[in-house]
């Protein structure tokens, strides 16, 4: 088989029943029928619902689900709206930070991308307090880097860092893969990621992800904003390796297979461009989890032939299903793996041993030869050392 079940994802996690019906109200697909699904579930227990939506970071989404369901004709409807309605407020501050950054560095010929939830808020999803996020990530050409990091504190952002690692340094950005920046706008605190890589993922080797400016060559317009978009089949490729990035589970958790399945609804790519560049990419195994977790949780509409071409072996679908069972798609707030869990896990993504070979040396594959072997070893060495000292459950 090639994809997945929801009994095994779900598990014998409890509560069942509320888990079901949160899938239900994010599902894009099938509108109806899951509103229907939610007005089965009844009122009585909307009040649990809700603060169970809240656990898993997705109260507005569910919010918002209820009152296209039951309008105002239910207890809780003041909480589900002020739900919403501040979420939607936020997100309205983050959408105008963005176009005006965008503006600025227009101005000097730079193009900017939203990349994952920022761009499919800003350009393609309609319900934009249904896409509740932390931060701003954006991509541009490396070559422009500086000149945007410069032209992005004009605008009153501040170079920050969240991290308990990475220091706020341009010098570091322009090694790892990017710079962070914050301030105060209308009460929210907006994080900005200023991106030259479109990932940036530890498991995953820079080779193999797409280049920027091939991306942004490829990219295309959103009416009213200096903002643009990935393509379609890119899109849909980058929000995958972002969900795998996460480990499909941490946080945000459940929230992430929301990109794939609005992605594949309402910009619907052409999915077997999309297999086509994974296979290039040597990525399949880890699209594939994402779309086949979409596809389990919400019916995201994926073509069977897409997860045929993409499915990895038998043993490596199992063992990596029996992971993220054990870790629960749902409570994003726990901790989900031990440290040789998540070592198994990423390193069952690479789609054959010489890939994850040369992740573990930090090097292209095209480098695995035995005179690169000790500068490999180094490499290795710290590579493994910043996995392990980093390292998230």
């Amino acid at each position: 088989m090639t994809k997945l079940t929801r009994h095994v994802v779900l598990g014998s996690h409890q509560p069942r029943d509320l888990r079901l019906v949160t899938l239900d109200a994010m599902a894009s697909y099938g509108r109806e029928e899951r509103l229907e699904a939610v007005r089965a579930f009844g009122r009585d227990r909307i009040g649990d619902w809700l603060r169970f939506a809240e656990d898993n970071r997705v109260a507005p989404i569910v919010a918002h689900t209820l009152i296209e369901a039951y309008g105002d004709d239910f207890s809780e409807a003041k909480e589900a709206h002020a739900i919403y309605a501040q979420s939607e407020k936020r997100m309205a501050v983050l959408m105008s930070e963005l176009d005006q950054v965008a503006k600025r560095l227009a101005k000097e010929g730079i193009r900017l991308l939203a990349l994952k939830n920022a761009g499919i808020a800003r350009g393609i999803y309609p319900h934009i307090g249904c896409c509740p996020m932390g931060d701003l990530d954006v991509l541009i050409d490396k070559e422009r880097f500086r000149e945007a990091h410069r032209l992005i504190e004009e605008t009153g952002f501040v170079l920050a860092t969240r991290g308990t690692v990475e220091s706020a340094d341009l010098e570091e950005g322009l090694l790892h893969g990017g710079t962070e920046y914050r301030r105060e706008v209308g009460g929210e605190e907006v994080w900005f990621e200023l991106q030259w890589r479109p990932v940036a993922g530890r498991w995953i080797r820079q080779d193999q992800e797409p280049k920027a400016a091939d991306l942004i060559a490829r990219s295309v317009p959103i009416d009213g904003s200096d903002v643009r978009l990935l393509s379609p089949v890119d899109n849909m490729i980058q929000v995958s390796l972002h969900t795998a990035k996460h480990s499909y589970v941490r946080a945000p958790g459940l929230r992430l297979h929301t990109d794939v399945d609005r992605l594949a609804i309402f910009q619907t790519p052409d999915w077997s461009a999309v297999v086509r560049q994974a296979k290039t990419l040597e990525i399949t195994t880890a699209v594939f989890f994402s779309l086949a977790l979409a596809h389990t949780l919400l019916g995201t509409p994926i073509p069977t032939h897409v997860l045929e071409a993409l499915a990895p072996t038998g043993w490596k679908r199992e063992a990596i299903t029996a992971l993220l069972a054990k870790a629960d798609v749902f409570e994003p707030n726990q901790a989900k793996f031990s440290r040789p869990e998540m070592l198994a896990l990423h390193a069952f993504l690479y789609d054959d041993v010489r890939g994850l070979l040369a992740s573990a040396l930090d090097t292209p594959k095209s480098d695995l030869t035995v005179r690169n072997l000790p500068q490999g070893l180094w490499r290795g060495f710290n590579r493994m050392k910043d996995i392990l000292t980093r390292y998230q459950a």
